[in-house]
């Protein structure tokens, strides 16, 4: 006995028209851009940097393992530690004024009307407008003028974090004060509080944990930001890292890499469990 399918009949899919034009438009946009960029992926396969790449692979594959050298590399990573450390530092100097200032929250103005009046509105504008001129600047940008400014070393390294990190943390204390329990703020402040003192016994107890949170993130950061910016002269560890690429010395890139990943993981670790222990 013969045993009918019973297979659905296939359907074409009705949306191929739509998916085909969003690809057309897709490469259509991604072709000037890679005009543009000058994107030349063959360039990889010419003779002679197949050569360059494999002489400093095969170096690669060797790490300096000199006593000499590997306590430059310690060296060189506590700077890297402490530039992050310094730099966050002076950006919380920065960030927490002006966290008061900006945060309506914390606005003594508002009082009676609701309303912030208009020379704190000017203020707080204009306090804004300077934390994103601070962040919309990388902090690999800063580090190249402070270079300029300073010279070589750690000096561009911390103030280029400084101001970067000034931005990005006042605009998300401010953010995460925002969205706190305004009671407790809102009682003191109407009852005579400065702003400092609404801070910490209104605001603080219901957001610090988030705060700190967010702070350590930050600093986990700035490790890495403090390393990759010793490529453009701001001391650290990726300042030795540039000039041993430089020379082509692969054995010295790999171990300074292999450093560079263990900072990393070990600021990520810290990081963690400062987080773990806040709950």
């Amino acid at each position: 006995m013969a045993v009918l399918s019973s297979s659905p009949p296939r359907h074409p899919d009705p949306a191929w028209r739509g998916r085909l034009l969003a690809c057309a438009a897709a490469l259509l946009l991604l072709w000037p851009a890679l005009v543009y960029s000058e994107f030349k992926p063959w360039l990889l396969f010419d003779l002679q940097s197949l050569a360059a790449a494999g002489g400093f692979l095969a170096d690669f594959l060797k790490p300096a393992h000199s006593m000499e050298f590997l306590a430059m590399v310690l060296r060189e990573t506590w700077i890297t530690v402490a530039i992050a450390t310094a730099g966050l530092a002076l950006a919380l100097l920065g960030a927490i004024p002006a966290t008061l200032i900006v945060s309506e929250r914390l606005s003594i103005s508002r009082l009676g009307t609701g309303r912030v009046r208009w020379p704190a509105a000017l203020l707080r504008q204009g306090v804004r407008w300077v934390l994103v001129l601070l962040r919309s600047v990388p902090e690999l940008v800063w580090a190249l003028l402070f270079v300029r400014v300073v010279g070589l070393g750690p000096t561009a390294g911390v103030l280029a974090i400084a101001l970067t990190y000034c931005g990005m943390l006042a605009k998300v204390y401010a953010e995460i004060l925002e969205s706190s329990d305004a009671h407790a703020t809102d009682a003191l402040i109407a009852n005579g509080s400065a702003r400092l003192p609404a801070l910490l016994y209104g605001a603080l107890p219901d957001a610090a944990a988030e705060l700190v949170s967010y702070t350590i993130y930050r600093w986990e950061c700035a490790i890495r930001g403090s390393a990759i910016m010793g490529f453009v002269g701001a001391g650290g560890l990726g300042q030795r890292m540039d000039e041993s690429t430089k020379m082509m010395a692969g054995g010295e890139v790999a171990t300074m890499l292999l450093m560079f990943v263990l900072l990393v993981a070990a600021a990520d670790l810290v990081s963690s469990l400062l987080r773990r222990r806040l709950g």
